[in-house]
């Protein structure tokens, strides 16, 4: 069966590592930021410095927002990929981005084979913002690992 929508363990993922704030806010990589990680809103419109937000509509943004990377990981990647494999795609190109996805290694390996042990290397490639390693984003990539192969 085709995956095409990631389940609460993805949701779960991102609430962990995006945790939630109803104050616009800079991430570390910059980038105006509201409820779990959005930099948008489902409109497209920026997240700007001041904007706030309430409990009930970060919770809908994030669901708006997932759609986005849920399309775009079923798009882009082999049909006979599993749950587990579809969710942690979903939840690495949530944080770095659907272009980085693409272009990645990672994605590459996944379409070949998407059972080969050195994917784990592929995410962990993963784990910088602004050029410095975070302790976040290895602790993030490892999780994304976890369920991957789980």
């Amino acid at each position: 069966m085709k995956i095409t929508k990631g389940s609460q363990k993805l949701i779960n993922l991102i609430k962990k590592f995006e945790g939630c704030k109803l104050e616009a806010y800079k991430c570390p990589a910059g980038i105006p930021t509201i409820g779990y990680g959005s930099t948008l809103y489902a409109n497209g419109q920026r997240i700007k410095l001041g904007d706030k937000i309430t409990q009930q509509e970060a919770d809908k943004l994030l669901l708006d927002t997932l759609s986005t990377y849920e399309l775009f990981v079923d798009a882009n990647t082999r049909d006979d990929i599993n749950q587990s494999q579809f969710d942690a795609l979903v939840d690495f190109a949530y944080n770095c981005g659907n272009g980085n996805l693409k272009s990645s290694t990672l994605l590459k390996k996944v379409n070949e084979n998407p059972l080969n042990p050195t994917i784990k290397d592929e995410f962990m490639k993963w784990t910088r913002a602004n050029g410095k390693v975070m302790n976040g984003l290895i602790n993030r990539r490892k999780a994304e690992v976890e369920v991957y192969f789980s």
